[in-house]
Parts: C-alpha cells; structure tokens; sequence
C-alpha cells in the first residue's frame, strides 16, 4: 500500500514538474533577456549580437540586452555566462575561440562542455590567405614550393598569441608542410599596414578587411579558408580547390545558455534565432559583412564544439602556444 501511495505521489510530481517546464516555455520570455557577448564594444561580435537580439525583442514584446563583457580572452564574460541562473534569461554569444581556451590558458573557471547548452549557430565565416605583391607566387601550390624551398624566412602576421588568425597559419604549416615564421601583432591594422608595406610577406585575414586593399593591387589573394567560394570573392578559389583539400579553417559564432536551462527554452531559442537568421534583411546585412548566416540544432552545435576542441587542440600543441 506504502509503495502505491509512493509511486502515486511520484508520478503526479513528475506529472507537475513537466506541466511547470511546458508552461515556463509557453510563457517564455516574460522578461528582458540578457545577452552576454565576451568581447569588447564595436567588433563583428557585437554587430551580429546586437542584429539578432533587436529582432527578438520585435518578435517578443520583451528586450534582449547585449552586455559586452570583454576581457582576459573572453573568460571574464565566459565566466558571467557559467555562473548564470539556467532559466534562459541569460544568453550568449560565442566563438570559435571557446574551443582553444583549455588548450591555451593554464586554468579556466568554467568548463566549455559541461558548463554550457549550446543553443545554436548564428553565423560561420572563413579567412582568406593574401600575400604581398612581391611575394613570387601567383597560386597555392606555387606559394608552397616557395615556402618549402625558403624555410623560416617567410613571415605571417597574426593577431594575438593563440587567435584565429595565428591558429589558421600553424594549422595551414602542418598541413602543408612549410616552415614560416610568426609574427604577432596587437591589431589588425598595423599587421595590414606592414603586410602592405613587406615587412611581413602573407596573413590569414578576415575577407571584410583585406579585400579593398585586394581590389587596389596592394594584397594578392590566394585562396580561402572555407568550403565554399565566398561571393565577395568569387575568384578566388577555397584551399580544396587550389590543391590543399586537407586544410579547412572555418571560424563560427553561437549563442550558448548556461547548463541545466531546460530543454523547451533551449529549443524555444534555437528556433527564433533560426528564424531571424532567415530574414531576407538579416542575411543581407551578414553577407556584406562576408560572413554566412547558419544555424544548427543543439545537438548538432555541441558535437561541432568538442570536435574543434580536440581539432585545435592538436594544432595548439604542435605548435607550443600558451598564454601566461
């Protein structure tokens, strides 16, 4: 009889938790939602944030508020994410760079799998390898006999120890087998301004910034880092194509909940992002910027997060970069 009564009392409990969980997404959200963005104030980061939450907030009747949280390499608004209420009212947006912090930095205070729910993709972008004119090669396979015939004397630029751009140019050494020699630099533009000036002779560039100066003569472009031509570029060939098929740098930004947040939210999320992502207004603004709107499932999101952390992580070690 005790059993009975038991099994009663917990079947109207589960019965009751799952009514509370339907009825939190029905009604979600019921106020303004927080969106952290690790990164300082002005970047693609921001831009694409700020996009996507003033859509929300037009499709919900409830503000989404970007809090750019920037520092220590995105662990400080990284962290503000992890230490979060799971109810959904504090999201955030992310990059690739989440998949090289444990590889990078002696210690983290989060976990970047277990602490978070991925919720979706916003967008994937790529990079585009460009050369000094006078660099005398005219195509990938010739740039990598160059390379190959001049070990350490060729200089890439890259923007920060262990970013995007310096990840691109140790994985395209490995892959390619060439030896070249990496030079850090504090931004973008004076990394452009000596890559146009030859004190450096190549770089891994975003699109946006390298291509005016593509278009002027001043920079050649080789190739690019994705699987598709980009449609700014529609000369320029992907790695594949050059002869390179081995070597694929594509770089995302996602938006991430705390772990625990429940699943109808979750999924809530991942669908009106999908939608907006869609938005013939929104895909126009993403693609002038040279980055494609592109969403995916949780699921589907969080394998493509371990698999760049073990990815990277191969390239970070090969390479011995570590930040202090």
């Amino acid at each position: 009889m005790f059993r009975l009564k038991f099994s009663a009392v917990a079947l109207l409990t589960l019965a009751c938790l799952a009514d509370v969980h339907a009825q939190t997404a029905q009604t979600y959200p019921a106020k303004p939602i927080r969106f952290i963005v690790p990164y300082a104030p002005g970047g693609s980061t921001s831009q694409v944030a700020r996009l996507v939450a003033d859509k929300m907030t037009e499709s919900w009747g409830q503000q989404v508020l970007v809090d750019n949280r920037g520092g220590a390499n995105t662990v400080i608004g990284t962290d503000a994410l992890a230490k979060s209420a799971p109810d959904g009212y504090t999201i955030a947006l992310h990059t690739s760079t989440l998949a090289t912090l444990q590889h990078l930095l002696p210690t983290l205070p989060f976990d970047p799998i277990k602490d978070f729910a991925p919720v979706t993709t916003l967008v994937t972008t790529q990079l585009v390898l460009v050369l000094h004119p006078a660099v005398p090669a005219n195509n990938l396979k010739e740039f990598i006999a160059l390379a190959k015939a001049r070990p350490h004397e060729l200089n890439f630029a890259a923007v920060g120890t262990g970013s995007s751009t310096h990840l691109a140019g140790e994985m395209f050494k490995s892959v390619a087998g060439v030896k070249m020699q990496h030079v850090p630099y504090k931004g973008t533009a004076p990394a452009l301004t000596d890559l146009i000036g030859g004190q450096i002779q190549l770089n891994f560039d975003t699109p946006i910034t390298s291509l005016p100066h593509i278009r002027a003569g001043k920079l050649k472009a080789i190739a690019v880092t994705g699987k598709t031509r980009l449609a700014s570029m529609p000369d320029v060939p992907t790695f594949a194509e050059a002869g390179l098929p081995e070597y694929d740098f594509q770089l995302w930004f996602g938006v991430l909940t705390p772990a625990g947040t429940p699943k109808d939210i979750v999924d809530k999320l991942a669908t009106e992002i999908t939608r907006i992502l869609a938005l013939p207004d929104v895909k126009e603004n993403l693609t002038a910027q040279a980055i494609d709107p592109q969403s995916m499932g949780p699921a589907q999101f969080g394998a493509m997060i371990k698999n760049d952390i073990e990815r990277y992580g191969k390239v970070i070690k090969a390479a011995g970069i570590k930040i202090e």
